[in-house]
């Protein structure tokens, strides 16, 4: 396949990247302008400007005359696997309620973790189905799902399995993160030291045993689990050959930051709140900052200090923590929208946010989240645009014209 006349090729990268992006390097966004790139199979096979292209007798063309064309986003953090809406609690937040006061009440993740256990796997699948192939539609070409609302043993596997049973069928890669450690059950509000021994010896011999995650992740912060309890948790998941993402800094420091980065964590994620001491922490680690910006922007909270973060030298991701909870959806341009107009990030950082360094927040950057030969063909064809920058810029718009997924037009 030739995709050709295309106005404006994102994300080129000639060279390897080694390592997330950051710093000046996060700022520069390489693109050629009035391109072409050609496709085999299901990988990237060459590229370059139209003065250098030359068509192949009787391949499939393209003409992408006036649009844009960029690796599909990389979504690094999503609960996609859920039960039910919540729409009532966001009625009570507009009457003044905040969310640790819905989740003392019995709301929050414990509501879904209730509406979850009443659901079998086929159901759970099937509607996850759906969402993945919203998702796609939107331009996402990569994700991670967690589990976290069975909050029992039965039930926290149940959701694994769906997502086992989603990335075989899904025709993009998904990434699988076990978090049994986001709330604590009613029944064992009072007796933590029970329910942490029911992930560690229960949950994670079954997880590693039958394949059913790829990391590690916990929820640290004053309605769920400490510091203490998170680096327990890291640990034993480590053990079990899980690598941890880690919830943390939502509402409060308290050590999530120092904890994660100990254990060589992936990545944290969150960062509504954030202090010098902790920004420093990361600014001596491989481990990357993800960005919800939809979270606060749906529970009406401060936003992620990017520019403080960035300015630092700190490799940053952008994801739509898609939930039912605090972001009801997964529409990567609108994330990439609230971080230029939200969070103070140029179009090229958050582009970057979105894409590369998505991948390597997955550890997928071998094969995703640029365009560079022999990676994989996933990307996304605009609408006729006058730029990339029109894409944040409208953002209550969709602008996605088509979507390639593996080498062909969905």
């Amino acid at each position: 396949m030739l995709i050709k006349n295309i106005k404006q090729l994102l994300q080129v990268r000639q060279d390897k990247i080694e390592s997330p992006l950051k710093g000046d390097d996060l700022k520069n966004l390489s693109i050629i302008e009035n391109a072409w790139l050609r496709i085999k199979d299901d990988r990237i096979e060459s590229f370059g400007s139209m003065d250098q292209c030359n068509p192949i007798q009787n391949e499939e063309t393209i003409d992408a005359n006036g649009k844009v064309v960029l690796p599909s986003f990389v979504d690094s953090h999503t609960h996609l696997v859920f039960a039910g809406s919540r729409e009532e609690e966001f009625v009570m937040r507009l009457h003044g309620k905040s969310y640790e006061e819905i989740a003392e009440a019995g709301g929050g993740v414990l509501n879904s973790a209730k509406k979850l256990q009443e659901k079998t796997e086929d159901e759970l699948f099937e509607a996850a189905k759906q969402r993945l192939h919203e998702v796609i539609s939107m331009g996402t070409g990569a994700i991670e799902i967690k589990s976290g609302y069975g909050l029992t043993v039965e039930t926290e596997l149940k959701m694994l399995r769906v997502i086992k049973r989603l990335k075989e069928y899904s025709p993009i890669p998904i990434k699988a993160s076990f978090l049994g450690a986001h709330f604590y059950p009613a029944e064992f509000k009072q007796n933590h030291e029970a329910y942490l021994k029911l992930i560690i010896d229960e949950m994670l011999p079954i997880i590693e045993k039958e394949g059913l995650a790829d990391y590690i992740d916990a929820f640290c912060e004053k309605v769920a689990f400490s510091a203490e309890e998170t680096d327990r948790i890291i640990k034993a998941g480590l053990k079990h050959g899980l690598k941890p993402k880690i919830h943390t800094n939502q509402f409060n420091c308290m050590r999530g930051i120092e904890v994660s980065v100990a254990n060589n964590a992936i990545s944290v994620d969150h960062l509504e709140v954030i202090n010098e001491a902790e920004i420093e922490v990361l600014k001596n680690s491989n481990t990357i900052a993800t960005l919800l910006p939809s979270a606060p922007f749906f529970l009406n909270d401060p936003y992620q200090p990017a520019r403080q973060i960035i300015d630092a030298g700190i490799p940053v991701a952008l994801a739509s923590d898609y939930n039912p909870g605090s972001t009801p959806s997964g529409r990567m341009s609108f994330v990439i929208s609230l971080a230029c107009i939200k969070l103070k990030m140029t179009p090229e950082e958050a582009f970057n946010a979105a894409t590369i360094n998505g991948a390597f927040a997955l550890e997928l950057q071998e094969n995703y989240g640029s365009i560079s030969v022999g990676k994989k063909a996933n990307l996304i064809i605009t609408k006729e645009i006058e730029s990339f920058g029109f894409i944040p810029y409208s953002f209550g718009s969709d602008q996605i014209d088509s979507i390639i997924l593996n080498g062909k037009t969905i």
